[in-house]
């Protein structure tokens, strides 16, 4: 005992001490924490995220089987739908389109295609195109006969805003159609989900537009409309495809095995052809995003920053960006009263090349001196509406228009001061009873000038020679004035 006491003293240990665990224990350890929390996490994303436990199978499929068939009741509802859609967006207002939505019963044959291909069902794919094909029909001749009948057709913002898609409203109908089936397959429906994406998708103002375009005879915005349209059922047809696939609904079986094959075919074929144009569109819309973005971040980098050495201006109201589906685009700047130089617009197509979207864009600068009247007083209102935030109070809004007047009135009368030479005219040629100006368009069919003229009426006891010296003195002194030899002298007739 004395002997084995000694030798834990030699090493130092106590009998009551344990050894220090080895580092390969300490990993082991860690592995094995490490494990448990990513079990605990994955066991939470499970139950936080899985939809199959509370789904209801048979009452989702009869639910969307329901709303397929348009007849009856449903027929009346659409029409009435349409009708308050397209008066919503003939008066602007946003509100009453909302509310048109809200009943709209559109959604019903568009879930039953995706429903369909998902689940191999050809006897409900036919059923859902077939009123699909129908509902389409029934909404554009609804709203034909709305907007060819009343008489007032303004094309309105509500309007417009359904004529050009972009990669947002493709976001929102697959994301919506998604939100709309897992709220159908949930025990006990969500119904302000399914009112949500009613809103959402908006599948019936490109509809009513559809209808505006063929009434006023715009085919541009008709088919800008259905494009929109094309584009969110089939998106939302796409989304109720994944999610009936994701909750794994059972496949329709036949009897015939041959038959079962056949129909599967089929329905894979036709699931193919719902995404082929679903993937280009996609594709397309992205493109044309892209182009659009990178035109505006061009223009606030480069184009703004420019300072004009005199009073030049850009009418940015007035830029026009023109994807063109890929095909020669453009960027179009629109500016007054200075021209750029040469080597300032080189320079910025020099730039673009820096913007991969924008790398075979045509840049149009348009503007500039030669301007006409129109344009000139087109500025202005471009000025005024450029500057109206800065403004505090209408006085200083007319304040701020009638000096802007003045100078392009003096600028589009060749820069002749005549409030100025009137005045000095009465006080050097007293037999002058009233004095006129104009600018006079003249041409020699190889050459076009603007020459300004001074019409000139007499006293009445003023003689014929006195007029023709007093005429000759009058042009000799305003040429002298003016520092301009073209100027010239007539009388009143």
């Amino acid at each position: 005992m004395e002997e084995e006491k000694n030798k834990l003293n030699q090493d130092n240990i106590t009998p009551t001490q344990k050894p220090e665990p080895s580092s390969d224990d300490k990993g082991a350890k860690a592995k094995r924490d490490f494990s448990g929390f990513m079990g605990s996490f994955r066991a939470f994303l499970v139950e936080l995220l899985d939809i199959r436990e509370n789904t209801d199978e048979e009452n989702t499929k009869q639910s969307i089987v329901n709303d397929i068939p348009f007849k009856g009741h449903t027929s009346w509802i659409l029409i009435c739908s349409i009708f308050i859609c397209s008066i919503g967006l003939n008066a602007n207002s946003t509100a009453v389109v909302i509310g048109a939505m809200l009943i709209s019963p559109l959604m019903g044959p568009i879930l039953g295609v995706g429903m369909s291909v998902a689940i191999n069902d050809v006897d409900l794919l036919r059923r859902s195109l077939k009123n699909f094909a129908v509902m389409v029909v029934l909404s554009i001749l609804t709203a034909y006969v709305f907007f060819a009948i009343f008489p007032i057709q303004d094309e309105s913002s509500e309007l417009l805003a359904r004529t050009a898609p972009d990669i947002r409203d493709v976001l929102i109908a697959f994301f919506g159609g998604m939100a709309l089936v897992i709220a159908r397959a949930r025990k006990g429906t969500i119904a302000s989900v399914i009112f949500g994406v009613a809103i959402a998708t908006a599948l019936m103002p490109p509809l009513c537009t559809v209808g505006f375009g063929l009434a006023i005879a715009n085919f541009e915005y008709a088919g800008g409309a259905m494009y929109l349209f094309i584009i969110n059922a089939i998106f939302i047809a796409l989304a109720t495809f994944v999610i009936i696939k994701i909750l794994r609904f059972p496949m329709v079986r036949y009897a015939n095995s041959k038959k079962r094959k056949r129909i599967g075919q089929i329905a894979s074929v036709v699931a193919i052809l719902v995404m082929i144009p679903a993937t280009y569109t996609f594709f397309n819309v992205w493109q044309e995003s892209v182009f659009q973005k990178q035109a505006k971040d061009f223009l606030t980098e480069n184009v703004r920053p420019y300072k004009f050495s005199g009073n030049g201006f850009f009418l940015e109201n007035y830029v026009t960006i023109d994807y063109n589906k890929g095909v020669d685009p453009r960027l179009e700047l629109v500016y007054m009263g200075e021209q750029i130089p040469d080597n300032v617009v080189e320079t910025w197509r020099s730039q673009m090349e820096n913007y991969p979207a924008l790398k075979n864009t045509d840049l149009i600068i348009k503007g500039g001196d030669d301007g006409d009247t129109e344009d000139k007083f087109q500025y202005v209102n471009e000025l005024y509406e450029t500057k109206k935030q800065e403004i505090a109070n209408k006085e200083q809004q007319i304040a701020v228009l009638e000096q802007e007047v003045e100078r392009l009135r003096r600028y589009a009368y060749n820069d002749v001061p005549f409030e100025d030479i009137s005045q000095e005219i009465k006080i050097n040629f007293d037999r002058i009873s009233e004095l006129g100006f104009a600018n006079e368009i003249v041409t020699n069919f190889a050459k076009t000038d603007t020459i300004p003229v001074f019409f000139v009426k007499w006293k009445g006891n003023v003689s014929n020679k006195q007029k023709k010296a007093d005429m000759e003195k009058l042009a000799a002194w305003l040429k002298v004035r003016t520092k301009n030899d073209s100027i010239r002298t007539r009388a009143f007739n």
